[in-house]
């Protein structure tokens, strides 16, 4: 049996996991997942983050502890500084490690794995990617090899994404399960907006797609635009965004109203978000602006309720039904 790699079910996850766990099995290891965010993942979560952290950070502690107990030999926790030229992730990506170690004792060993492509994909990753992958073997052609078959799956993950599955579908289809698509003709189309990680941890988002599916909407994400289309949105602001996933909401936000590809956006972000206050409040003036589409924003921490949160979309839903009416 291969070394066994805890990799929570949280943050990063829902945008690399099928390249993280085809690098990993390549390399002769055993992936082994974090339960599915549930009440003791996030009160675990709560109870070892510092109070300043944000929502989405202290679930991801409740899952390295989630790991902890399945006696895994190694937690990846990657260090995810940049993903594209010229800007930067949230600075919890950059720091989250170290946020881990200095938090919590009595873990497994941390594969910190430093993730850097402000400068493009060069040296310092392969030397990173070499690093990570002595930890199995001393063979390169071994690594080289779990490289290229990392890359060839999140190749496959995000074309079903940008085919219109959510990631949890994608997820299923790159195990070889094939969902099958709903008929999206006559329902509402429902842009949601906001971090992978908020609005796809069916725990703490409250499960909001099935709430909309139910209410008779389909959900569109920014994971299923074209990078065309966010860039479009993106130039309409007089600044460029350096946060590279900020940019991706402002574009598909500007997007999803200057071309009606939806009947009404909701927005979710997390309280406590720095990035997400100055997001949501951009987004939010430029729909105010037009004042042509129906719009909600949706904050979510430990503390919010489901029923608040039924209400609220129960009303938009019918706001837009009566608007298509009208």
């Amino acid at each position: 049996m291969g070394i066994k790699i805890g990799i929570p079910r949280a943050l990063l996850y829902y945008n690399f996991y099928p390249a993280w766990e085809a690098f990993f099995n390549e390399l002769g290891g055993q992936v082994i997942l974090s339960q599915k965010t549930n009440k003791k993942i996030m009160d675990d979560g709560v109870m070892n983050t510092v109070d300043e952290a944000c929502l989405p950070v202290k679930v991801f502690f409740g899952h390295i502890l989630n790991l902890k107990k399945k006696n895994v030999d190694y937690i990846f926790v990657p260090r995810v500084v940049s993903l594209e030229q010229d800007r930067f992730l949230c600075p919890k990506f950059l720091g989250l490690p170290d946020l881990v170690r200095a938090s919590m004792t009595d873990i497994p060993p941390i594969i910190d794995m430093d993730i850097d492509l402000y400068r493009g994909y060069g040296r310092k990753t392969r030397s990173e990617i070499k690093r990570v992958g002595r930890i199995f073997t001393n063979d390169m052609r071994k690594i080289k090899s779990a490289e290229q078959a990392g890359e060839s799956a999140l190749k496959i993950y995000t074309k079903y994404l940008k085919d219109g599955f959510i990631p949890k579908d994608a997820l299923r289809m790159t195990e070889g399960t094939k969902p099958i698509k709903k008929s999206t003709e006559g329902s509402l189309k429902i842009g949601l907006l906001g971090h992978v990680y908020n609005i796809m941890d069916e725990y703490i988002s409250m499960n909001i797609i099935k709430k909309i599916n139910d209410f008779g909407g389909t959900v569109i994400t920014s994971d299923m635009l074209s990078k065309s289309a966010i860039d479009y949105g993106a130039s309409c602001y007089p600044k460029d965004m350096f946060w590279t996933y900020g940019r991706e909401m402002l574009g598909a936000g500007r997007y999803m109203l200057d071309n009606d590809l939806v009947d009404g956006v909701i927005l979710v972000s997390a309280f406590g978000c720095g990035p997400d206050s100055i997001i949501k409040d951009m987004v939010e003036r430029e729909y105010k602006r037009k004042d042509t589409m129906p719009f909600l924003t949706l904050t979510i921490d430990e503390e919010t309720g489901e029923a608040g949160l039924i209400t609220r979309l129960e009303a938009f839903m019918d706001l837009i039904q009566w608007k298509e009416v009208v």
